[in-house]
């Protein structure tokens, strides 16, 4: 189950990466989050817990756009399933 989160995870980030309108700062947060979800080091829920801090703390970032605000709860939700 984990891997099909990560996966569904994995393209809402590419979005967010691809996308201009977004700030650097946020980019980037989510091509760190994509990179750690790829990695098979450790545990799922480990890295589903790691995401989960980076993300939830850019998503309280003032200068975030709705639609990316939006974007990454999605990715939050998908990996609060995973974490359970």
């Amino acid at each position: 189950m984990g891997t099909e989160a990560f996966e569904r995870c994995n393209q809402i980030l590419k979005h967010i990466m691809g996308d201009t309108s977004v700030p650097r700062n946020i980019r980037r947060a989510a091509e760190e989050s994509k990179n750690l979800l790829s990695k098979d080091d450790d545990e799922p829920t480990v890295r589903a817990s790691t995401v989960i801090s980076i993300l939830d703390e850019i998503s309280n970032d003032p200068n975030i756009p709705i639609h990316a605000r939006t974007l990454i709860w999605n990715v939050l939700s998908e990996l609060e399933s995973v974490r359970e």
